[in-house]
């Protein structure tokens, strides 16, 4: 295995260097050498032009310091073995902010924290479904974050099947949904497509069951084997209106045949006391390398360092928090300065409805429109295709750009989707190019959320070629002589959100009328 993977990383220095030789031969000499601060002279190349680019010599740079030995592998197993999961609010989340803070000052790059309010702080109590009868098995469930408790005592109830929870489900079940708890069906999930379907589902199906007057609501899982994990519908960082609860699928398809045997006769009494907190302050983790040109000009790199805790949010995110950090330590190690600063940004609150990216955009708002892009990564480590760049086909032409000198990788593929999420969101809806690393699904899905987010699931290797795209991406937007692309005025992005469907996103996860009146977005 070792001998293969020298032979993959010789292989990628050879063609790399196949690629670059032929343009390094018209770098221009030294002393107007545009990677030198202060010697941006007219007319020096940079990474949206043919001619020598910076963004050539910046990734002959990049990829070696990355490929070769780094404290990427340490500082994810510190982490994710040491802290763990970090569930915004809590003690491992604190740790991890001083993991950050302490990896990117052994880098070299400046790092400090920016403190915000959480509203309120959550964790699961002993959660239990016991069945009374007339059918008794044990039944695994965990807590959705954000969920309220159950009353003290917890509740005794039928259960009810409302399958999907579809309008006509619930005119099937009528009367029998008052004072019931709810057990709602789903399909295994393994695609995107399944995984964004399992966020806009429960919406509509938990007003359904607050009208109707339900006491509770049990979620089929999405995944096989009794595989447990943390889902979230709250996605605004405030305690979610029913209590729910994530069922073990093998126990909740049973308990469905079950229910269907004996209609109207299966109880249960479900307790879960979750613990429910005061506001309390949360950091997110700001590095910065300053640029020689326009430093007032900023690109930022960003991923989320939250996680669930049930597992310890190896793929999603720490991989990615580990990433932001060493891309940082790669450009910074390279000696190069770009035009325009880059800013390297890990955020909390994420798992909660991109709390902290929120908080950030709020108090960063007057220097909006000198962000000249914000780029995500949050997909765990399945190959990297190309961006999701948010509606915005007017920045193509200038990523493609600055991916050229590895445009063999099969990472210059984009796609214009705009959607929620991740941290780019509240960027994006005040009109700030974003970058969303598109990625295959590999492994990520299976273990999302769940107690099997651990870090041997992470792939290395790949994980530093994505930190190599990371890097250059950060570096060839910032050290362009033109920005990337402009931010959008109030107009243009009501007609990207109609557009990309973004407005029947908003409209079904609750954001409309925050949008509409200004509270979250680009103001009218």
């Amino acid at each position: 295995m070792l001998r293969r993977t020298i032979f993959l990383i010789s292989l990628l220095f050879l063609c790399l260097f196949a690629s670059i030789a032929p343009a390094q031969a018209q770098i221009p000499p030294a002393k107007q050498n545009p990677l030198i601060p202060g010697q941006g002279a007219k007319g020096t190349a940079g990474c949206s032009t043919t001619e020598a680019s910076s963004c050539t010599e910046a990734a002959a740079k990049i990829l070696p310091i990355v490929m070769g030995s780094s404290p990427l592998e340490e500082n994810l197993r510190r982490l994710t073995d040491e802290i763990g999961g970090r569930v915004t609010g809590s003690l491992e989340m604190a740790k991890a902010v001083e993991w950050g803070v302490g990896a990117f000052r052994a880098g070299g790059v400046d790092v400090h924290t920016e403190k915000y309010t959480l509203q309120v702080t959550w964790s699961e109590g002993d959660t239990r479904l016991e069945l009374l009868g007339p059918v008794k098995f044990p039944v695994r469930l965990k807590a959705t974050g954000w969920s309220p408790a159950t009353p003290a005592g917890g509740i005794e109830a039928n259960v009810v099947d409302v399958g999907y929870g579809s309008e006509d489900d619930f005119a099937k079940a009528g009367g029998l949904v008052k004072g019931a708890v709810l057990l709602v069906h789903s399909d295994i999930g393994s695609t995107w497509a399944d995984l964004f379907n399992e966020y806009l589902r429960p919406p509509l199906i938990i007003e359904h069951a607050v009208k109707d007057s339900a006491k509770a609501i049990l979620w089929m899982g999405a995944r096989e084997r009794l595989l447990l994990y943390r889902h979230t519908n709250s996605l605004a960082g405030e305690i979610d209106r029913i209590p729910q609860a994530v069922l073990a699928r093998e126990d909740s398809v049973r308990l469905a045949r079950t229910i269907a045997a004996y209609p109207g006769k299966v109880r249960a009494h479900f307790d879960m006391p979750n613990k429910i907190g005061k506001p309390v302050e949360q950091e997110n983790v700001v590095a910065e390398i300053r640029g020689y040109e326009k430093p007032d000009e900023v690109v930022i790199l960003g991923a989320h360092l939250d996680s669930w805790e049930l597992g310890t949010g190896a793929l999603d995110n720490g991989c990615n928090a580990a990433l932001v950090i060493e891309a940082a330590r790669a450009i910074k190690t390279t000696g190069l300065l770009p035009r325009r600063t880059i800013r390297f940004v890990l955020f909390s609150g994420e798992e909660q409805g991109m709390v902290g990216s929120f908080e950030y955009v709020k108090a960063h708002r007057a220097e909006l429109d000198k962000i000249r892009a914000m780029i995500t990564f949050d997909a765990g480590i399945g190959r990297v295709t190309g961006y999701s760049l948010g509606g915005r086909r007017d920045i193509e032409a200038g990523v493609r750009e600055v991916f050229k000198p590895v445009e063999s990788w099969g990472a210059n593929n984009h796609t214009y989707d705009a959607s929620f999420g991740t941290d780019n969101f509240d960027f994006m809806l005040e009109g700030v190019p974003t970058l969303v690393a598109n990625q295959e699904e590999a492994n990520y899905l299976p273990n999302y959320h769940a107690a099997s987010d651990t870090l041997d699931k992470v792939d290395m290797r790949e994980l530093k070629l994505h930190t190599v795209l990371a890097a250059l991406t950060a570096w060839g937007i910032a050290d362009r002589p033109e920005p990337l692309g402009k931010r959008l005025s109030r107009a243009e992005l009501d007609v990207l959100v109609k557009e990309t469907g973004l407005d029947q996103q908003l409209k079904l996860l609750g954001y409309w009328d925050a949008w509409q009146s200004g509270a979250r977005g680009r103001k009218p």
